[in-house]
């Protein structure tokens, strides 16, 4: 897809090792993958339009090839409600991320302001990860998120590309697989668009190898029919020096 190929290629000419946020989201979106909507907004006035557009409640976090952690550098604002609670996270937002800047030392470009994106609704919070071993290429993760992928460890794995039969026994190989099926009352989640979203993910990992390590943390994954989104994407690609030498 040569949206992702243009987006990796601005990362290595600004020396960068990940893509920012809404970059992250353009490539989900170029590969099928759902999303919530989203936008950017470089001042709080911007933000306030935008995030009108979008409907509140919103979300809203820093954009900056500065800070890749964007919570540990107090960038994240959640389920902001109205006007005035979107101007006052986004003015918190940029002097969070300029002390952040003091404290390490470095000049933190906040000339990108910030992602503004619709607050989802809950659904079964699942991981979809990838990584890159140097051995056997690309994995691809699944399993239940939050808890039950810290406490339990509850994951599946596969080598990239796979089918829509290994995405399948993937996920039934989980222990928390009840849970996609219907239990105590609940309804069976929609299983079909998780599996869409892992084939994304696979094709997305074989046109652009470059990619090291990808988080798709969470997706919601909705009632049977509902579909499922992901909600929160992190790529991390390989430092310009080794991609240019393949």
């Amino acid at each position: 897809m040569k949206e992702a190929k243009k987006i990796f290629k601005t990362a290595r000419e600004e020396g960068r090792t990940f893509v920012l946020e809404h970059e992250a989201k353009d490539i989900m979106k170029a590969y099928g993958i759902p999303i919530p909507a989203y936008a950017t907004a470089s001042t709080a006035d911007e933000a306030v339009e935008k995030s009108k557009n979008i409907g509140f409640p919103v979300v809203l976090k820093i954009l900056s090839k500065d800070i890749l952690h964007k919570s540990d550098a107090g960038g994240v604002k959640l389920n902001l409600k109205d006007e005035d609670a979107v101007r006052k996270a986004f003015d918190e937002i940029m002097q969070n991320a300029k002390k952040y800047g003091k404290e390490k030392g470095i000049e933190v470009d906040l000339s990108r302001g910030v992602f503004i994106s619709d607050f989802a609704e809950m659904g079964t919070e699942i991981i979809v990860g990838v990584t890159k071993d140097p051995q056997f290429g690309h994995a691809i993760m699944a399993g239940l998120g939050g808890i039950f992928v810290e406490v339990l460890k509850d994951v599946s794995f596969r080598l990239i590309p796979f089918s829509e039969a290994d995405a399948r026994e993937m996920l039934s190989e989980l222990k928390a697989y009840k849970i996609l099926e219907g239990v105590r009352g609940e309804g069976p989640r929609d299983v079909d668009a998780l599996v869409k979203i892992m084939l994304a993910v696979s094709k997305m990992i074989v046109d652009n190898p470059e990619i090291t390590e990808l988080d798709c943390n969470p997706a919601f994954v909705y009632e049977k029919g509902k579909g499922a989104l992901v909600v929160d994407a992190r790529i991390l690609i390989e430092r310009p020096d080794v991609a240019s030498s393949h």
